[in-house]
């Protein structure tokens, strides 16, 4: 683990800037708008929030959230199921973050449960896949991100910053944030864009634009980003 964050494999290999991640995302915008692709990672987002929430998991979900951006960063989003890697990514996540080791029974009961009550206008089948699928992803993603699994988060510096901002019960945020040369329309943008997105009205749209999953997830597939077979997409 490196001891200071820009010797780290998160600042050296994994912080790209808007140009590079248009580049990357060349593939998926074929088929997806800049916005659509967007509201995409917004979605996915929730989900993995819902299940680190219902499997009391804390900063796994932001560590899960990054390698769900990595992941795709580097493949396209019909290379493989995002609702199978979403179940990877936290199930990684838990052992990265040492909260132990999610039960099998109990993270396949998770991904059912929120699917089905968070989620089920986007997911109306049930759940798919096995344990042994979301082992073979887990090592997909530990050999595309190279084993750099440490993720510097912003938790411990923003418990200052918000003990800082909270000495005055009047401060102005727009004068803190100025103190602190942060760009507020890069903020209000941020703001924007999640208040605008209507999960339950646009997904639909983009998710079919993109490949579902056949199943049964056992049956024959298209080779995933290692040359394995995996659970792939079929045309619906």
């Amino acid at each position: 683990m490196a001891g200071k964050f820009r010797q780290s494999s998160h600042y050296l290999q994994w912080i790209l800037d808007k140009q590079d991640l248009l580049k990357e995302h060349q593939k998926d915008l074929k088929f997806l708008s800049v916005e659509e692709l967007k509201n995409y990672r917004y979605f996915f987002t929730n989900v993995i929030q819902a299940l680190g929430e219902h499997l009391k998991l804390r900063q796994v979900i932001a560590t899960a959230t990054v390698y769900f951006k990595r992941f795709y960063v580097r493949y396209s989003l019909r290379s493989m199921d995002p609702v199978l890697m979403a179940l990877t990514y936290v199930l990684l996540a838990s052992k990265v973050e040492e909260f132990g080791v999610v039960s099998n029974t109990k993270l396949i009961s998770a991904a059912t449960s929120v699917l089905k009550t968070r989620f089920s206008y986007a997911f109306p089948k049930e759940f798919p896949y096995k344990m042994n699928h979301i082992l073979e992803c887990e090592f997909c993603l530990l050999e595309l991100m190279d084993c750099c699994l440490i993720v510097y988060h912003l938790y411990r510096p923003l418990l200052p910053y918000m003990q800082d901002m909270g000495q005055e019960d009047q401060k102005d945020a727009r004068q803190w944030f100025a103190k602190l040369s942060v760009d507020m329309e890069k903020i209000l943008e941020i703001i924007r864009q999640w208040k605008n997105f209507d999960e339950r009205k646009e997904m639909a749209t983009i998710l079919s634009k993109i490949l579902k999953p056949k199943t049964p997830p056992n049956s024959e597939g298209e080779q995933g980003p290692n040359g394995s077979q995996n659970s792939s997409y079929s045309q619906s």
